[in-house]
């Protein structure tokens, strides 16, 4: 047995998939964000399977979470003399460029907590002060006296020599939680290597505390978690490198849709992963992008993840209107409790869920296949406060709140493909989680796209794409030299030692599995700032891979220079084997009659269809609702939907 678990800020999806018997069953529960465990516990009970036959791949939020809120533990900063201010400087970017009274983010670790000690490395990695006994006696009463919870560790230029880290990690006390640069990223930029080693130590402890707790209540199960890389890792090592984890959730979703597309015989992919509180968009052209340029909560996280645009659009998403008259929707949601006023938890707040519930797109007895009524009459009363405050009927309110939040998501997908130089016509637009299918055809419509794809399982489509990923590690070190200066059996040096690194972690996890291995090296020309990332083979030359660069820069941006090539960091990545998860042939249920609905501002009753019942090769011409146990997909006029082998939904534009 396997179980993909994915929490969400709304909801906590499940997916059990019996190899023995090629079947997959789907659950959903309302997520309990103060215990996360305990929405697992319930929904594993609710599957009514026994936890010692049971795979369980887990993506997280509590590390998200713990940075988001700003509710990691109380952790002390080291670094050298005169570098302590770093973290609170920053890149002095403003978000808003032309505000002449911006507010200040509050500095991640407070300034009595930033330490500093005698150690200085020379750009090429030379001594030019060291610690001495004396250095560390000083600090250890600092930290007595302080007694963190956590220390985070950032010396600069630490990726080329590690021993002054090392010998300050040795005098810590083991009952703090250590977080070493030289460990954590080991490349350079002292500002993105020390707050991404910072968060790791932050959400440290209460990501191992976590995932101990749910170790010990799921005795005798076999677990795995997902990381933001789209690889997923022990329970041990995410418990070490927590900072791995922040983009599990929506890694698991890249996976998933890149996994049933492929059933469908699609691999480019513009992807948009819309739940209860934000939607996450993503581009794969044939590959996921991985990005070290990732922002969490406004501060930046280096190390390897998943190439997405996250915005605050949700189905919890909240409307309102401003003192100018202007309707908004989100980034504020209405979260799991007390969620959507329709839920009937105590919310009153309109949100995008209420909406829809008004246009009736999203039928009140089909949520959750009916295991979850909607309550119509507090959705239309919510909405109804931004109508009055508009001059309009409840049901145009509704509809603009539904066309804003569209005209959000439209944006962020351009930001991923339209400002990257690709047409999204050249893609197919994948949509899962549980909002997603009700946007779609819109989305798809203003993008002028002729196709798209609603997975299988969209709703839990995270839950599915953690089944279907492959254990993995990342490492990396900075290197930074001329590509002329470099030497070729240095390089494959330094390859293998990251590459045994990484081996002797995946081990934790995949004991007997045969590993792949993947080099890459980021490059640029001397003198910028970012690189690119193109692949080492093993034969290759050094001008071998000069030449490669010119011509990936000018596929990039149009040209390339007669500049010296400078070679940034070396990258390894190694994967396991490629998981047992298939997904089964499409299997309908018998057919019945199918419901009709009036819906605002249609004419015709449009017919009602469950998934579940839906012939291989039936063909729908919208406009049509489908609903199944986990999201309700929303046909448009001028769009057909038709049924694969696997069950994904191709729609295509009339």
């Amino acid at each position: 047995m396997f179980l993909g678990v994915d929490t969400g800020g709304t909801f906590t999806d499940f997916l059990l998939y019996d190899s023995d018997l090629a079947s997959v069953r789907l659950h959903k529960v309302l997520s309990t964000p103060a215990a996360p465990d305990q929405a697992i516990l319930q929904g594993i009970a609710e599957l009514d399977v026994k936890i010692t036959d049971l795979l369980l791949v887990h993506g997280s939020t509590v590390a998200t979470n713990a940075v988001l809120e700003g509710k990691g533990v109380r952790t002390a900063y080291i670094t050298n003399t005169g570098l302590a201010d770093v973290l609170a400087i920053g890149r002095q970017a403003r978000q808003e460029l032309y505000s002449l009274t911006p507010i200040k983010k509050s500095p991640l670790i407070s300034t009595d907590y930033c330490l500093e000690v005698e150690s200085r490395l020379s750009a090429q990695g030379e001594p030019l002060m060291q610690l001495d006994e004396a250095g560390l006696q000083s600090l250890r009463e600092w930290l007595e006296a302080l007694a963190p919870e956590a220390v985070a560790i950032n010396l600069l230029f630490s990726f080329l020599d590690d021993s002054e880290e090392k010998k300050i990690e040795s005098i810590i006390p083991e009952n703090i939680f250590v977080s070493r640069s030289s460990d954590v990223m080991p490349e350079y930029r002292e500002y993105e290597r020390g707050i991404t080693t910072t968060l790791n130590a932050t959400v440290g402890p209460l990501m191992q505390g976590y995932l101990q707790r749910l170790e010990q209540q799921l005795e005798n199960c076999r677990l795995s978690i997902m990381q933001s890389s789209g690889g997923t890792t022990s329970v041990e090592h995410a418990g070490r490198y927590p900072v791995q984890l922040l983009l599990s959730g929506p890694a698991g979703g890249l996976k998933g849709a890149q996994f049933v597309a492929a059933q469908s015989g699609y691999d480019q992919l513009l992807t948009f992963d819309m739940g209860g509180t934000s939607t996450d968009v993503s581009i794969i052209d044939r590959q996921i992008g991985l990005t070290s340029e990732a922002k969490i909560g406004g501060y930046p996280v280096s190390v390897p993840m998943v190439d997405m645009h996250t915005i605050g659009a949700g189905g919890g998403s909240i409307a309102s209107v401003d003192a100018g008259g202007m309707l908004l929707v989100g980034p504020e949601s209405a979260g799991a409790a007390p969620g959507p006023a329709c839920y009937g938890n105590g919310g009153t707040l309109p949100t995008v869920t209420d909406a829809n519930i008004v246009l009736g797109r999203l039928l009140p007895e089909a949520f959750l296949g009916g295991g979850m009524k909607l309550d119509q009459a507090a959705a239309r009363a919510s909405v109804k406060t931004v109508a009055d405050k508009l001059g309009l009927s409840i049901e145009q309110a509704a509809k603009g709140i539904v066309d804003v939040v569209n005209d959000h998501m439209v944006r962020a997908l351009r930001v991923m493909s339209v400002q990257r130089g690709e047409d999204p016509k050249d893609y197919t637009l994948v949509s899962f989680g549980g909002a997603g299918g009700l946007h779609v055809c819109a989305l798809a419509d203003a993008l002028e796209m002729q196709r798209a794809l609603v997975p299988v399982n969209a709703g839990v489509l995270s839950a599915l794409g953690m089944l279907a990923a492959q254990p993995s590690r990342e490492r990396s070190r900075t290197i930074n030299q001329c590509l002329y200066e470099c030497d070729e059996s240095m390089l494959r040096q330094s390859f293998d030692q990251l590459h045994q690194l990484a081996e002797k972690e995946l081990r934790e996890l995949v004991a007997e599995q045969k590993i792949t291995t993947h080099y890459s090296i980021d490059c640029r020309y001397k003198g910028q700032s970012h690189a690119l990332n193109l692949p080492w083979q093993e034969k290759q030359t050094l001008h071998d891979f000069e030449q490669a660069f010119h011509q990936a820069h000018e596929k990039a941006y149009g040209h390339s220079l007669d500049v010296v090539v400078e070679l940034v960091n070396l990258r390894v990545q190694l994967n396991g084997e490629k998981p047992e998860f298939k997904l089964p042939e499409w299997q309908p249920e018998p057919q019945q009659n199918n419901n009709q609905v009036q819906l605002t501002g249609i004419e015709k009753l449009v017919i009602v269809y469950q998934r579940q019942q839906l012939q291989i090769g039936q063909c729908i011409q919208g406009p049509a609702l489908i609903t199944e146990v986990t999201a309700t997909t929303w046909i448009d006029a001028g769009w057909s939907a038709e049924v694969d082998r696997v069950g994904n939904l191709i729609l295509a534009k009339i």
